[in-house]
């Protein structure tokens, strides 16, 4: 008699990074897009792989081999699966760096995540150097803001969008009531353009917020403020952290296991979605250079579509207004 060894996986989770410069149609937000069909055929063609990656930590990749998962990055992110029947502690803490790949990122990113710098700071009790890399975010499932309810709830691992405060700089996002706010240039005294009347109709965009508070050691002078401490296994090179507990209390829609351990029959999608620069757009005359019109305000950058009624801009050339060392606003110059 043959005998039969039947074996499956299911999903236990998925991570998507949507990049709203490679999804938008124009002045259209992905979301907004009437047509669901245009809507699937954007994300069939889109791929994050070349121009970020998700790699787990040695720990992480180590403990996921343990309990059998098989993860790979696939062209919206990252997919873990585990065998079926099979258990997960439901202590268990994963976490992921995320790596930039595309040199041209920044340039079409908005300003939503400031600029990252490396600390290495010798502190004498411990006779060692402590590293951290100034606001690098942490995107979590303990402490991401969802949207909607049901069977249309969005699980964002960006922390809830926060009110102004004083030391916002150029794109930044803030809520105003219900309303989503950009900085049109820095604090103080910042000018906005309103992104929806009602922030809970957009994503949860990545953010100024979320790079976590350091609390470095007693006694130690010059951390930075914001970011995270860069240990053997979080290169130097590492943008953001993905932080995926397997239980969340206040909202079990962001665990990815049950109460025992076993992977849920709907596997959470969790995503992380990057607003897309807007500058504003000046038109100068191709032959004198002299100012022909100026838009009279920031519109995005899309691959897809144009924000504007003449030539969009080259997503690479974006000139910083600034009044002494404050950026006013951010232009996009268009020779015509």
């Amino acid at each position: 008699m043959t005998e039969i060894v039947e074996s499956g996986f299911q999903r236990l989770f998925e991570i998507r990074l949507l990049h709203h410069y490679w999804l938008d149609e124009g002045a259209t937000v992905f979301d907004a897009i009437a047509s669901q069909s245009k809507r699937d055929d954007r994300l069939l063609s889109y791929d994050v792989r070349p121009i970020l990656t998700v790699t787990p930590t040695a720990t992480t990749a180590t403990l996921l081999n343990g309990l059998r998962c098989v993860y790979k990055n696939s062209s919206l992110g990252l997919i873990a699966a585990l065998p079926k029947g099979a258990t997960v502690p439901t202590d268990t803490t994963l976490q992921f760096f995320v790596t930039v790949q595309d040199p041209g990122f920044h340039n079409y990113t908005s300003l939503t995540l400031r600029r990252q710098k490396i600390y290495e700071i010798y502190y004498q009790p411990e006779d060692q150097i402590y590293r951290f890399k100034e606001n690098a975010p942490v995107w979590s499932n303990l402490t991401g803001a969802p949207r909607g309810s049901g069977a249309g709830k969005a699980l964002f691992l960006s922390r809830e969008i926060p009110a102004p405060a004083a030391d916002d700089q150029v794109e930044s996002l803030v809520l105003s009531g219900s309303a989503l706010l950009q900085l049109t240039g820095d604090q103080p005294g910042a000018g906005t353009q309103q992104l929806a009347a009602q922030a809970a109709d957009l994503p949860v965009f990545a953010h100024q917020a979320d790079p976590p508070p350091i609390a470095p050691p007693a006694g130690m002078t010059g951390a930075p403020a914001r970011g995270v401490r860069l240990d053997d296994e979080i290169p130097d090179e590492a943008f953001a952290l993905i932080q995926l507990s397997a239980l969340r209390g206040d909202d079990p829609d962001y665990s990815f296991v049950d109460g025992g351990g076993q992977a849920k029959a709907a596997c959470p999608v969790f995503q992380i979605r990057f607003k897309n620069r807007s500058t504003v757009r000046q038109y100068l005359d191709k032959g004198t250079g002299a100012l022909i019109s100026t838009e009279p305000g920031p519109l995005p950058m899309t691959y897809f579509g144009n924000a504007g009624l003449k030539r969009k801009p080259s997503e690479g050339l974006v000139k910083a207004v600034k009044n002494g060392n404050q950026v006013t606003q951010l232009v996009s110059e268009i020779f015509i």
